[in-house]
């Protein structure tokens, strides 16, 4: 999916909510912690699996993995998947079912005046924290390294 699918997304998700601002890059993302959520809970299954080995083992890992995320997920208040979306004023964070969904309801909208961006790089994941400046709260991001994702892009724009 092209970068510019995921602009016009946003952008149309912004104009349901009366926000004309031009998104100048979108990524997807997921609440910080999903991928190692379900690496652990991977390797949980695969053990309660016994080692039988064949489709007992592979079953329970993969459910171990699938349950592991979704845990995660529903504990960090985020949905699984996310569009983020950046303007020149603000940072906004849309529900959405995958990458090439419409952006679905609006998660966050952070100004980017007040806006201090952290960026901690994992071996298959890049953390986004975005922390507001006057009180301190944060939303926290992982955004994986293929780059069908863009969340490079959005990393990269916010870094300025």
């Amino acid at each position: 999916m092209s970068e510019q699918t995921l602009v016009r997304n946003v952008e149309a998700a912004l104009r349901e909510l009366g926000v004309h601002d031009e998104v100048v890059a979108a990524g997807q993302f997921q609440p910080r912690g999903h991928t190692g959520s379900m690496f652990a809970a991977g390797m949980i299954g695969d053990s309660l699996a016994g080692g039988s080995g064949g489709v007992p083992d592979s079953v329970a890992t993969a459910g171990g993995a699938l349950a592991g995320a979704r845990m995660h997920d529903a504990a960090s208040g985020l949905p699984t998947n996310m569009l983020v979306g950046v303007t020149a004023t603000h940072v906004y964070g849309f529900d959405a079912a995958h990458r090439s969904s419409p952006a679905g309801a609006l998660v966050f909208s952070v100004s980017r005046s007040r806006l201090e961006v952290r960026v901690h790089q994992r071996v298959n994941v890049r953390i986004l924290e975005l922390v507001d400046g006057s009180t301190g709260s944060s939303v926290q991001l992982e955004g994986n390294r293929v780059p069908l994702t863009h969340s490079k892009d959005v990393i990269d724009v916010l870094r300025g």
